[in-house]
């Protein structure tokens, strides 16, 4: 048996631990989805169970997009929220609506934008027309309502914080009265604003994607999180109302790598 020498051992550490480091960055926490599963229903008649898409940055259709796709279908969820930045460049929409066909069509799904289709000058009237084509409303500071296991829920969607015009007030118009209430907000900083203009409307979620969890944390720290974060990061926000969860999403921006916040679905029952 041939001897290896301390230095070499050494050197040979330092280079697995550094491949190993490269195969989290660039492939494990991008591709390896974490699904977390949340109830946070009032009682055990009539669930509702909804699913969250965030921040795909759609570019072209992977293997990991076809296994989303695979497991809502198997999930069979009431509804869809499909929270910002999908696709960030009009030519683009091609892909999205690729992924959207993968699933099943009957599933209503609700969409809202976010910074990167207004920064990256997305046609938002083909837009509008690809989700309808799939099944999905687009919201932007608007409402719906929609009757689901004899519930009635009125989806809130806000247009985005930081590249659009995000306005409560306007979102809220005409809103029917419904027991259940549930906001979709890219930015999750928009949340404070909710929280002073919302008066007496009982809003029971709200979903908000934006940071992807920091994408680059140390040690749970994250260097940088993206304008219109605000003092969120990711998961849930109980301490005051409304409650909020924050979604580390699915895709990159900038850097197409993650360190320290996994690629996430999110499912949940209310």
């Amino acid at each position: 048996m041939t001897k290896i020498s301390r230095r070499k051992f050494i050197k040979r550490g330092i280079f697995a631990s550094l491949g190993l480091i490269l195969l989290d960055v660039l492939w494990y926490e991008k591709y390896v989805i974490d699904w977390n599963y949340f109830d946070i229903s009032k009682n055990e008649a009539n669930k509702v169970k909804i699913i969250q898409i965030t921040d795909l940055h759609l570019d072209s259709i992977r293997r990991f997009h076809r296994t989303i796709a695979n497991k809502i279908n198997k999930l069979k969820p009431d509804l869809i929220f499909i929270t910002g930045d999908s696709v960030d460049k009009t030519e683009k929409i091609e892909s999205l609506n690729t992924f959207l066909q993968l699933i099943d069509r009957s599933i209503d799904k609700y969409a809202i934008l976010g910074n990167w289709e207004y920064w990256g000058n997305v046609n938002i009237n083909k837009l509008k027309e690809t989700y309808l084509d799939n099944n999905c409303e687009l919201l932007i500071n608007e409402n719906s309502s929609i009757m689901v296991k004899n519930r009635e829920i009125s989806i809130i969607g806000i247009d985005d914080f930081i590249g659009g015009n995000a306005n409560f007030a306007s979102a809220i118009s005409n809103l029917k009265e419904t027991k259940t209430n549930i906001v979709l907000s890219h930015c999750p900083e928009y949340r404070d604003v909710i929280a002073k203009k919302k008066g007496e409307l009982n809003i029971d979620l709200v979903l908000s994607g934006h940071t992807h969890g920091g994408q680059i944390t140390i040690f749970g720290y994250a260097p940088f999180k993206p304008r219109g974060s605000g003092r969120y990061l990711k998961g849930w926000y109980k301490e005051s109302n409304p409650k909020m969860y924050v979604s580390k999403g699915i895709g990159t921006s900038i850097l197409p790598i993650r360190f320290g916040s996994r690629a996430e679905m999110v499912e949940m029952e209310i």
